[in-house]
């Protein structure tokens, strides 16, 4: 984009908070403004934000300095949720910094953990009219951030898939919503893996609902047979088979969604008492409508089984309660073991790591 726009003109971006930064895109950037919610409520806020600062500086004239405090600590966003200690803290005083005079916006940025980048960070980014109160403050909020690095950890219950559908099946209440964490389609896993249905037909579960798994093979193939019909399929590893098996599995087919494009077909199969959800394409299931406009009530089953790490309001408000299990795929949550040849040496890759705070002027600022 700089190099289309020119030097001149000011660029303003709003990220998301799981982003990752490197001084090219710094140096490149006059103001940044990321959300400042995990899960994500405030993203017209964020968008809001990052266009009122360059509104302002078109009118004022002003030409900002944008600070960056790289941080050398990653987590997950399941460990990292602003719903529990210790990112509740530090971001809900972000606010108030941002009220400051001479703060036009202060961001925290949890980074991308999964991505082996040396750009893959946590990090404090301020942008304003007085350099020296930025640094400062930058500063303060990436000793902060560090302070805090052994206390994230997860907000829920956690176990293995087998271990958090036992416990769920143990539970008078419902539904208990259990949590693929390790293939979240919105976190970047493929969400292709079916071991959640075959943990669910190895336990012989019933009343439970899993949505939902991306197969194109499989979703034609029910669409092919029509309602009513009953199926054997293949289920699963369509997008990446050398990372996890297909499940065998027959069923009756319940439900097929009308539309006339490909990529959005979607099917229900039966496979007694275990209703799970096909798609065409990778997608999540984070709202309420997701299921009802396959003619699901998630509320009526003992357990649903979500692509997800942490829940997004809708469905965390029907969980009674939320389970997460940690399981495979390309987000899974154990990070200390995952490859790392070209991140910049970061906790907790590195789990006795000496630092302290730096921060970084972008070339825009200087000039």
């Amino acid at each position: 984009v700089r190099a289309v726009v020119g030097e001149r003109c000011l660029i303003s971006a709003s990220y998301d908070l799981h982003g990752n930064l490197s001084r090219r895109v710094i140096d490149n950037l006059d103001m940044l403004s990321a959300f400042r919610t995990a899960p994500h409520i405030d993203r017209e806020e964020t968008h809001k934000r990052a266009c009122d600062m360059l509104v302002r500086c078109l009118d004022e004239g002003i030409r900002p300095t944008l600070v960056w405090a790289p941080i050398p600590v990653l987590m997950p966003g399941e460990r990292s949720s602003t719903e529990y200690e210790p990112a509740k803290r530090l971001w809900s005083q972000l606010p108030a910094i941002n009220a400051r005079e001479g703060v036009m916006d202060v961001s925290l940025l949890v980074g991308y953990v999964w991505a082996d980048e040396a750009r893959a960070t946590a990090a404090a980014v301020l942008t304003g009219t007085r350099p020296e109160a930025l640094h400062k403050t930058a500063t303060e909020l990436a000793q902060q951030y560090w302070d805090a690095r052994a206390e994230f950890t997860f907000g829920v219950p956690t176990g293995t898939m087998a271990e958090v559908i036992a416990k769920a099946q143990s539970l008078p209440t419902r539904p208990v919503v259990l949590s693929d964490s390790g293939d979240n389609p919105t976190g970047g896993g493929t969400g292709d893996r079916a071991d959640a249905l075959a943990e669910l037909l190895r336990m012989k579960v019933r009343d439970a609902v899993l949505a939902g798994i991306a197969d194109r093979p499989g979703t034609e193939a029910c669409y092919q047979a029509g309602v009513g019909a009953t199926v054997t399929l293949k289920v699963g590893a369509t997008l990446d088979p050398q990372a996890s098996k297909p499940v065998e599995v027959t069923g009756k087919v319940r439900f097929l969604a009308k539309t006339d494009r490909l990529p959005e077909r979607q099917a229900v199969v039966d496979a007694n008492g275990i209703i799970f959800v096909l798609t065409a394409r990778r997608r999540p299931f984070h709202e309420i409508a997701d299921f009802t406009s396959l003619g699901l009530d998630p509320t009526a089953f003992k357990i649903v089984v979500v692509k997800a790490g942490y829940l997004v309001p809708p469905i965390a408000a029907i969980a009674n309660p939320n389970l997460m299990a940690l399981t495979d795929g390309a987000v899974n949550q154990d990070i200390e073991h995952l490859a790392s040849r070209h991140r910049v040496p970061t906790y907790p890759f590195v789990p006795d790591l000496q630092w302290t705070p730096t921060t970084i002027v972008s070339a825009r600022s200087k000039r």
